[in-house]
């Protein structure tokens, strides 16, 4: 009786893990040119904006609940580069720079992320996002095929990337965050400017791709982003 038990249970155990592998390759995110699937489903999602550092962290839960309630499936947000690097290489995320415990009250109310790390944000905040400290690298040029800017771009979208992964936060690894932007409004400054803007938009999507988050990658106001990135205009 003993033996036949731990039959039984091995064979509970082996069901279990294969139901769990299953349900991991189920949970996958991917674009096919006409519409985002999310698991299999072709999915038409409302998304709108809450820009967590605009707010206080005791807000945060009633804004989503309002976002939800209005008929929103997916929150997005930029991530506000100089208010998490406020010096080279001194990060911070406590208090409404807590970018985490945002997404995650966002996945307690069932809703999607958008994570538009830009890092280069606009969205009317000071410097468009970029710490003061970047403009004094010396040889930096912004937003373009340029070497030192690139550095520290990859550097600060790699921690963030980084942070989402070690939380669990990507779709497929059963998180919110369904999709990820890097740049912003990048198409009129590529236009342009030419050829470095190009070579720029081709690095930046290759880098970001290259972070294999298991989402597809977004560029916004880019109709020519490189495959597989996503062109949003």
């Amino acid at each position: 009786m003993e033996f036949r038990g731990l039959k039984t249970n091995m064979f509970v155990l082996l069901l279990m893990l294969f139901s769990s592998w299953v349900c991991y390759l189920e949970a996958t995110v991917s674009y096919d040119h006409k519409a985002i699937i999310v698991s299999g489903r072709k999915r038409i999602l409302i998304s709108g904006s809450i820009h967590y550092p605009r707010s206080t962290p005791q807000m945060w839960p009633d804004l989503i609940q309002k976002a939800k309630d209005g008929g929103l499936d997916v929150i997005q947000t930029y991530v506000f580069w100089n208010g998490h690097e406020p010096s080279p290489g001194k990060y911070y995320f406590e208090d409404r720079y807590d970018l985490v415990r945002f997404i995650k009250l966002v996945q307690q109310a069932g809703l999607y992320v958008n994570l538009r790390i830009g890092p280069y944000v606009c969205a009317e905040w000071n410097f468009g996002g970029f710490p003061v400290w970047l403009k004094y690298v010396p040889g930096i040029e912004f937003r373009t095929d340029n070497e030192p800017f690139k550095a520290a771009m990859q550097k600060f979208t790699e921690k963030i990337v980084c942070m989402m992964k070690a939380e669990k936060l990507f779709e497929t690894q059963g998180g919110p965050i369904i999709l990820s932007q890097i740049e912003n409004e990048f198409g009129p400054v590529e236009w342009e400017i030419g050829a470095p803007g190009k070579a720029y938009t081709k690095w930046a999507a290759q880098m970001a791709v290259g972070l294999d988050t298991g989402v597809p990658w977004v560029m916004c106001k880019q109709d020519d982003a490189p495959d597989p990135v996503v062109s949003n205009s």
